[in-house]
């Protein structure tokens, strides 16, 4: 097993350079035929942004106990359906940014019908990917994607723009858990089914990781809502205050700025105090092997730190 990085930048760097290669895999070739098409998901996934998601998979891959390296193929995946939904969120019919990841949006170089398709091509390649980690990872991955996760929760994401009426708190946490913790807790069981076998993780170890996940999310999305009021397009690879000028409903939008990272704070606190559970969980499934997790409660623990202190 790959010696164990000492904290989680450390490990995503030393991860980037696989996962890249794993994207580059996936891909058809940008000059293959329909070339234009291919280009548009090239453009759109590289030179990619912080790649969160696939290094979660490789995480908890690493955190149950698992091989990192087994589950590359499948936290890859990940990182092609985040991007899909991220072109499609780019469209004038859903957000309508120009800028993502430093450069002009998909749409913006491609055109819409390209830009869409790109999206949909990602999607489809995406659950390729997640197949090598077998069928107890695809599943997560739907349920986490689809319509009663990320894509459920953009569809009230939009539902509550720019109207007031009902803004609750709840409705908010509601969205976030759908929109974006939906896919980040299913990254953590992808990689944990990855590193488990045909089986999969069994509930001993997905329940606690779950929480942790669902938290995490939670955390990371409250933060990214205020990134937007403060963070800059340099730092943000997007441009600032798009929540604002659309009307979104968020953390801030409700009870303000301090108080909103005051919640990011103490959800990652609460996640870190899960971390454990998850790694003794693991420890007792895998028996013997177990040991190997010393340092995997750290690790988890600075993934949730890094989701409320990143810049980006």
């Amino acid at each position: 097993m790959t010696q164990r990085a000492t904290g989680f930048a450390a490990f995503a760097a030393q991860w980037s350079a696989p996962v890249h290669d794993a994207l580059l895999a996936l891909l058809p070739p940008a000059t293959a035929a329909p070339a234009r098409l291919h280009e548009a998901m090239h453009y759109a996934l590289f030179p990619g942004g912080k790649r969160l998601r696939p290094m979660l998979a490789l995480l908890a891959c690493e955190a149950t106990g698992g091989d990192p390296h087994k589950a590359v193929r499948a936290a890859a995946a990940i990182e092609c359906l985040h991007t899909y939904s991220l072109v499609h969120d780019d469209l004038p019919c859903m957000d309508d940014d120009a800028l993502r990841r430093g450069r002009p949006t998909c749409h913006k170089v491609f055109g819409e019908a390209l830009a869409l398709l790109a999206g949909d091509a990602l999607l489809t390649v995406a659950f390729e990917g997640a197949a090598s980690a077998g069928g107890p990872a695809v599943s997560a991955l739907a349920r986490g994607a689809g319509s009663l996760g990320m894509v459920g929760g953009q569809v009230e994401d939009l539902a509550a723009e720019g109207d007031p009426s009902g803004h609750t708190l709840a409705r908010v946490q509601w969205i976030h858990d759908h929109k974006t913790g939906a896919l980040i807790t299913a990254s953590l069981l992808v990689g944990a089914h990855a590193g488990a076998g045909p089986n999969g993780a069994p509930d001993s170890v997905t329940a606690p990781l779950t929480r942790f996940g669902d938290l995490l999310g939670r955390a990371f999305q409250i933060a990214d809502d205020c990134l937007d009021l403060t963070g800059t397009a340099a730092e943000l690879g997007k441009n600032p205050l798009a929540d604002v000028a659309l009307g979104k409903l968020t953390w801030p939008a409700l009870v303000g700025l301090e108080r909103s990272l005051q919640a990011a704070s103490a959800m990652a606190a609460e996640a870190r105090s899960l971390a454990g559970v998850v790694v003794a969980a693991a420890r007792e499934w895998r028996g013997p092997s177990g040991r190997t997790l010393d340092g995997a409660t750290v690790l988890l623990q600075d993934a949730a730190t890094y989701a409320v202190e990143r810049r980006r």
